[in-house]
């Protein structure tokens, strides 16, 4: 069962660690009420934790138990199990604590879609995932700010997308990631499009008299748990992929959708993908989803990107610029 009272500092003791080893000092955040991980994975995963960290748990069920936890624990490294709307809530925290710079964070991917953990090459297998908490490289990431001082992390999509999410939330306990393709496949049948204008670092991309399908800005490459929406984005390179879909008619609709499955909705003449540091959507209220957390909807939507900004401990994949 994973407990707050696991494994304290009070607990560690120096013959536990690997001969040779650097204990990191972790205090690691999880919700064993949700993600996609039983007990006994949990448990596995704060064993091989153990072994050559100093660690601390901490049930995190509510963003003010994370908020809690940075506070009494600031010497520690955080860890979150969890999935992308874990990591956002905890990157949130740390914004809002002015730590960002300060304190590098780690992920042991344990939610439903886990898209950023796959950008970064962190390991879906959450035991695997747990050796790269403690051997891991500390990697400079961007990330985008919203108008409002809300934070995106992987993806952040407006229109088609977010009411796929909203169609396939109900479904996730009894489909898991199987619930996004569903989600997709109801959303696609009833989304018309919204009149929505588009700019990105100021250049005009839509001026709200065509119908838009969806507006997707990427600092990871996917959502829904693998789904291509940027594929060639790299959440370290200053930029934000932005892609945007005038797919509105119900066989161009089907047509993105199969696509966009495939990673190849660059293909459509209806879909702009470009790349910039600020974004704004406004017009007609559309829904959006931030990491996995869906809003209600709105009339205008702007994110600016801050390079560098966060770091998470991650494997040092070749053919990925690294900035440490």
């Amino acid at each position: 069962m994973f407990t707050q009272a696991y494994l304290t500092g009070a607990d560690r003791r120096p013959d536990r660690l690997e001969r040779g080893a650097v204990a990191r000092r972790l205090v690691v955040m999880g919700n064993p009420a949700a993600g996609g991980a039983d007990d006994a994975t949990r448990q596995a995963v704060l064993d091989i934790l153990g072994r050559e960290a100093d660690v601390v748990v901490q049930v995190t069920e509510r963003p003010a138990d994370i908020e809690r936890a940075l506070e009494e624990h600031a010497d520690r490294v955080p860890v979150v199990l969890g999935g992308d709307g874990s990591l956002h809530t905890l990157v949130a925290a740390l914004l809002a604590r002015d730590e960002l710079a300060t304190r590098p964070v780690g992920l042991v991917p344990m939610g439903t879609g886990n898209d950023m953990a796959r950008a970064l090459g962190i390991p879906l297998d959450p035991r695997e995932a747990a050796t790269i908490v403690l051997r891991g490289r500390e990697r400079r990431m961007d990330l985008l700010v919203d108008d409002q001082g809300g934070i995106v992390v992987n993806a952040v999509h407006v229109g088609v997308g977010a009411l796929a999410s909203e169609q396939a939330t109900p479904l996730k306990p009894w489909l898991r990631r199987a619930a996004y393709a569903v989600g997709a496949l109801l959303a696609g049948l009833r989304a018309k499009g919204w009149r929505l204008g588009v700019r990105v670092d100021g250049e005009t991309v839509a001026d709200g008299r065509r119908r838009i399908l969806m507006v997707g800005v990427g600092n990871g490459t996917s959502i829904g748990g693998g789904t291509p929406l940027t594929p060639d984005a790299r959440p370290d390179d200053g930029l934000a992929d932005v892609v945007v879909s005038f797919a509105v008619s119900p066989w161009a609709r089907l047509a993105f959708g199969v696509l966009l499955r495939l990673g190849r909705q660059r293909t459509r003449d209806d879909v702009v993908t470009l790349k910039g540091r600020s974004i704004a959507v406004d017009g007609e209220p559309a829904p959006a989803n931030a990491d996995g957390e869906l809003g209600p909807a709105q009339p205008s939507y702007a994110w600016t990107l801050r390079p560098s900004a966060w770091r998470i401990i991650a494997p040092d994949a070749p053919g990925v610029s690294r900035r440490w």
